[in-house]
């Protein structure tokens, strides 16, 4: 069956995201964040595209890309058979990395590209990793804030908030900080039936060979982490699992 074509969007405005083959980590320390940071900026001089927000997860990228010179689709191919190439030189390993294509929604106005925009920055706050999307150092936000055009072609996104750079900067951060019910292109990315909290219960027990969850609590982070991985491979949610076993997001999400 053919693959349903890749929405275009009118503006030119991407948001993308790119994971990991079965929810499993594309980055392992920050040597590999820095890496695709790297080839992100190689390729904007060379695919002539504009980069509005990004935040790198472990397990996932979301990118607010403007194709111009090339397509969003050939960008996405062009950084991501760079990255894996290394990656895979790297940590000795051989074939996909990413799972299947990349997800993209198309941005079609200032408002819903606002919105977009807090959704990357506050990915890592809603997966419990820091407090304030400012913690984060993967993240497009401290170059809004600081004024740091290292990556991001921040100046059009402050633009639209206000012409007065300094009042634009207290816009943005009110605007990014905002609570939120903010779903964007996850709330489709994923079509498989999650496993019920009762489900997830189950698997725990037959792989800890008990009802007592507060073993995980007490395993060494090697032996943790290989059955928080299983139970994520059988598509048992972060969430599921932090409300589950009472581990910490971050632990579950670093897993």
């Amino acid at each position: 069956m053919p693959r349903k074509p890749r929405e275009k969007s009118s503006t030119g405005i991407y948001h993308v995201m790119a994971r990991g083959v079965d929810g499993q980590n594309i980055f392992h320390d920050d040597k590999d964040k820095q890496r695709y940071i790297n080839i992100m900026s190689r390729y904007k001089d060379i695919c002539q595209y504009k980069l509005y927000g990004y935040c790198l997860m472990s397990n996932h990228v979301h990118l607010l890309i403007k194709e111009h010179e090339q397509t969003v689709s050939q960008i996405m191919k062009r950084i991501g058979t760079s990255y894996v190439y290394w990656h895979n030189l790297k940590y000795d390993r051989s074939g996909h990395l990413f799972q299947g294509r990349f997800k993209s929604e198309s941005v079609e106005d200032d408002k819903y590209l606002l919105v977009v925009l807090r959704y990357i920055h506050q990915n890592p706050t809603k997966a419990g990793l820091v407090k304030t999307p400012k913690d984060y150092r993967w993240s497009s936000y401290s170059e809004y804030v600081n004024r740091e055009n290292i990556l991001t072609d921040t100046n059009f996104i402050l633009n639209i908030l206000n012409p007065d750079q300094n009042k634009s900067v207290r816009i943005f951060e009110d605007f990014m900080l905002q609570d939120n019910e903010d779903e964007c292109l996850s709330a489709n990315y994923d079509k498989k039936k999650r496993p019920s909290d009762a489900e997830v219960e189950k698997m725990i027990v037959e792989i800890i060979q008990s009802n007592n969850f507060q073993l995980l609590h007490q395993m060494n982070k090697a032996k943790r982490d290989k059955i928080i991985k299983k139970l994520k491979n059988r598509d048992a949610s972060i969430r599921q699992l932090a409300r589950i076993t009472g581990l910490g997001r971050g632990i579950i999400e670093k897993a």
